[in-house]
């Protein structure tokens, strides 16, 4: 699962941040900012109009992603049964 997909308010741990080509900058910022294996995050609100921006929090700090920025970010601790989505 992606981070742009997690429903607000669930906490995962992040998995990768997938880099779409060589050297990829926008890959790198995000690993910069702190979303790195291991880590903590959830998306804390959508934006109203599309849901976009994410307001998205990695341990203490708070960011606004672009989806297709938040779509970079793999992560796991949660899984899907049925209808309902339950955190691991």
């Amino acid at each position: 699962m992606t981070l742009s997909e997690l429903p607000p308010r669930t906490p995962v741990t992040v998995e990768s941040v997938e880099d779409h080509q060589p050297n990829d900058a926008i890959a790198r910022r995000l690993r910069e900012l702190g979303f790195v294996a291991g880590e903590q995050v959830e998306v804390v609100a959508r934006g109203p109009f599309g849901a976009e921006p994410l307001l998205v929090q990695v341990g203490y700090t708070r960011f606004a992603l672009r989806r297709s920025e938040a779509a970079r970010v793999r992560v796991a601790g949660i899984r899907v049964t049925g209808m309902r989505e339950a955190t691991t």
